[in-house]
């Protein structure tokens, strides 16, 4: 059967595509690419606020394809997907792939301060569930995919927006990549190669939020002064972190700066790092990024600040942020889904999606 509107030869006999409630517009437009029709299923939230799932269609014996994608209400997200594949796979699937460009609880997946790694306890739930593979973007860390005792498929959006760089920003050759931390630097030397831009780093900006709380595990404990030595040895410990003032590393002085990053959710660090490039001389200030979560007041501040463009793909909804900050601009990422689902569904290699990316991309 010929795709509707790509020219994809896909035959769809023997798959269905699902989506949740959070994001039917990608899930349409996926199902579109792919020339088929959504499934018919009802998720819906009952009076006494327990999730429901209606399956209308059989699925014994196909392959079932799961699209969940949103951040607004995160866990009734996760719900929705774990009782859709237990009844996906109570009802004899052949095999139950979740689709879930952003995946929720991604940045908890560090040991903090008497918590837990939420990522970890995540992978355990959608595989006890019957989940048998996973499509997904860009994880926060790559060592999530080692959580799940399945196959996880972690696509890369850098392709879709480096494109984007290059027919969207006009005299983006006189424009400089930044990385917002030294721990984006790999991120942001890939895109620089790929471009053959110039690279930039800002150092010793203030304490980022996500690290403030990691456990002594994976970063060096604050200072606790040692009790007078007795039979045993003092133990040494670290002296507390402290970062240098905030400098730019790298000339930015009429460039256009643009920062690359996968997630922006707390818009504060990202208004930090425009303010200080425009300082050291950069006359625009662009954000590429491939989840863009946005909560709270960050349409608001972006849109109030001297960054002048922000450009995420869809793996989330957006409409509501829009409203907000005019500022935004999104990139489809549909079509790689899509590819993604066929390849799968016929038995393809998955390879040919990843040729030329490199390892830190």
């Amino acid at each position: 059967m010929a795709a509707k509107n790509s020219g994809m030869h896909f035959v769809s006999k023997g798959m269905i595509l699902f989506a949740g409630n959070s994001h039917r517009e990608l899930a349409q437009s996926v199902a579109d690419k792919l020339g088929i029709e959504l499934g018919k299923a009802d998720i819906y939230i009952q009076d006494n606020k327990e999730t429901a799932v209606d399956i209308k269609e059989s699925v014994r014996g196909k392959d079932v394809f799961i699209l969940a994608a949103g951040s607004r209400d995160v866990n009734n997200l996760i719900m929705e997907l774990l009782i859709l594949t237990y009844a996906c796979k109570t009802s004899c699937a052949r095999s139950i792939i979740a689709v879930v460009p952003y995946l929720p609880y991604s940045q908890q997946s560090q040991m903090r301060k008497r918590g837990s790694i939420v990522a970890k306890l995540l992978a355990t739930m959608l595989g006890k569930s019957g989940i048998t593979n996973m499509i997904t973007m860009d994880l926060h860390h790559k060592e999530i995919q080692g959580f799940y005792n399945l196959p996880v498929d972690n696509l890369r959006a850098s392709p879709f927006l480096v494109q984007y760089i290059t027919e969207n920003i006009p005299d983006w050759r006189n424009a400089i990549i930044v990385a917002r931390n030294p721990g984006a630097a790999k991120r942001a030397t890939s895109y620089s190669d790929r471009l053959r831009l110039g690279l930039a780093v800002i150092h010793g900006e203030q304490k980022d939020a996500e690290q403030e709380n990691i456990d002594g595990r994976h970063s060096p404990p604050p200072f606790v002064a040692p009790k007078p030595a007795t039979a045993m040895e003092v133990i040494p410990f670290f002296t507390q972190k402290e970062k240098p003032p905030i400098n730019v590393v790298g000339d930015v002085t009429g460039r256009i700066a643009i920062v690359v990053d996968d997630i922006i959710d707390d818009a504060e660090p990202f208004i930090a790092a425009g303010d200080v490039l425009k300082e050291r001389g950069a006359y625009k200030v662009y954000l590429i990024l491939t989840h863009g979560i946005l909560s709270g007041d960050a349409p608001k501040l972006l849109e109030q600040s001297c960054i002048d463009e922000i450009v995420v793909t869809n793996t989330l909804p957006l409409d509501v942020q829009r409203l907000q900050c005019n500022k935004i601009r999104t990139v489809d990422i549909s079509l790689l889904l899509a590819e993604s689902i066929r390849r799968i569904h016929n038995g393809e290699s998955m390879s040919y999606l990843f040729r030329n990316i490199p390892l830190n991309d």
